[in-house]
């Protein structure tokens, strides 16, 4: 049944799927544990139980997508020994350290306090609460540290030598960390889950403002969303800039497939808004171009000449098509969110923020924005890394397991039946929370623990640290 496919093709299928449904629970509980923080940093500034109410009402949510995060990583995880052994010997004296690293320091810390967090505050007090929520928010940013720090090495391989087995091993440590786009991809991610964050919340208070403009809870995460997506969202566009001309100089292929420049262009490249990029013929079809504004977007100069993918070895082309419309799509997500910023800026300077229809029905309509736009963004930086693992170094074939084809097909039938099974499930059981507004008295039992008021029980704490 399956002896005509490609092992190699299904195994990459099966590693963009799984991920595909990993990525977005990291991207959110990124955003959303610093939100928390800030929340109860805020009660406890001001006292105002708003902040407070707002607090638990997230903290449940929290606590759903940060088990669906882990188990989906979990999952994830056993593909390196199962479809990509070969990576796996040929990087892992790398790669192996670095995801070790990520657990013995963010995910200790965000096990470790997540129980105090979830459960704590009226057994250890306000300020120590607050220092475990804090842990949290930080064991989140530290774990992308160390995975962007793995994932980029890949894009871009540094301080490292090759051994007579042919692996990849450490050479300089700290050439391997840092490595050359690892600064501007890890700015680039971590905007990117505050944003995916801020548009949830803003969705989630605007559809309560559209019910009640007077309920203080959903008015206040409103505002701070739309403060998120005003002043991020620009920092977030330049930061992409920045990354884009980090990768021009350290995997210029991917640029080429990003812009669609199959021919080079030695005075002036034109910026292809849109067209049908064909990969056999060699061409953008139906384009709609500006002359010279990629070279100045790029090179900052009208004249400059660019190279194309006519430079390149056709069996080092990416897939052209897939990489040219993801980036257009991650790009249109991000101009649609400081679009968003810019209108509601404007309400708050009128005085409408709370009561207007237009901005709240533009905010509920951006909710998934935010997690198209990183899905997008990986989309275009891992398919345009291809057709390599370790870029210009180890090739994809030569990376995967000697598997059949029916043991990898049967193995992706099953993901995709249990993952829509199971995670359909959670994500219907968050928007059921999201659609009740969160508690509105301003008198609320300051000592309350949060988990109890969010409706958390200890049994549940125990399944969440048990997945943990």
């Amino acid at each position: 049944m399956f002896e005509g496919l490609d092992a190699v093709v299904l195994a990459r299928a099966q590693f963009a799927f799984t991920m595909s449904f990993h990525i977005v629970f990291p991207a959110f509980s990124i955003g959303l544990a610093s939100f928390l923080a800030v929340l109860e940093a805020l009660w406890l500034w001001t006292g105002r139980e708003v902040f407070i109410n707002l607090f638990n009402y997230w903290l449940k949510i929290f606590a759903v997508a940060f088990g669906m995060g882990v188990v989906s990583g979990i999952v994830m995880s056993y593909q390196f020994g199962t479809n990509w052994s070969a990576f796996s010997d040929r990087t892992g004296p790398v790669i192996g350290p670095l995801m070790a690293y990520e657990v013995l320091t963010a995910f200790f810390l965000e096990a470790g306090f997540l129980g105090v967090m979830l459960f704590g505050l009226e057994r250890v007090g306000h300020k120590l609460h607050f220092f475990a929520t804090l842990m949290v928010a930080i064991g989140t940013l530290i774990s992308a540290f160390w995975i962007l720090s793995a994932n980029s090495w890949m894009q871009t391989p540094a301080g490292y030598a090759v051994n007579a087995e042919g692996q990849f091993v450490p050479a300089e440590w700290l050439k391997a960390i840092i490595n050359p786009s690892f600064p501007y991809r890890l700015v680039h991610m971590v905007l990117a889950a505050y944003l995916t964050t801020a548009l949830v919340v803003g969705a989630v208070g605007a559809f309560h403002l559209q019910r009640n403009q007077h309920l203080p809870g959903p008015r206040v995460m409103f505002s701070m969303a739309m403060w998120m997506a005003t002043l991020v969202a620009p920092i977030q566009i330049l930061a992409g800039d920045q990354h884009g001309l980090n990768t021009l100089e350290h995997q210029p292929v991917k640029v080429m497939a990003m812009e669609g420049h199959y021919k080079s262009h030695p005075d002036g490249a034109p910026l292809l808004l849109f067209g049908l990029p064909d990969q056999a013929a060699g061409r953008v079809k139906y384009v709609i171009e500006v002359p010279k504004l990629s070279s100045l977007i790029l090179k900052h100069s009208l004249d400059a000449p660019l190279a194309g993918l006519d430079t390149v070895p056709r069996e080092n082309w990416p897939p052209v098509p897939i990489i040219f419309w993801s980036f257009r799509i991650m790009v249109g997500m991000g101009l649609l969110m400081m679009g968003l910023g810019l209108l509601s800026l404007w309400a708050r300077w009128q005085g409408t923020l709370h009561r207007s229809r237009l901005l709240h029905i533009f905010a509920m309509a951006m909710g998934p924005a935010g997690f198209i736009a990183v899905l997008a963004g990986w989309i275009t930086t891992e398919t345009g890394r291809q057709p390599f693992t370790v870029y210009g170094l180890l090739r994809t074939a030569e990376s995967a397991s000697p598997l059949a084809p029916p043991a990898v097909a049967s193995s992706l039938i099953a993901f995709v039946i249990v993952y829509f099974a199971v995670f359909s499930t959670g994500v219907i059981y968050i928007l059921r929370m999201m659609a009740t507004p969160p508690h509105h008295g301003e008198q609320g039992p300051r000592g309350d623990t949060p988990a109890r008021a969010a409706g958390i029980t200890p049994a549940a704490g125990v399944a969440v640290r048990g997945s943990v």
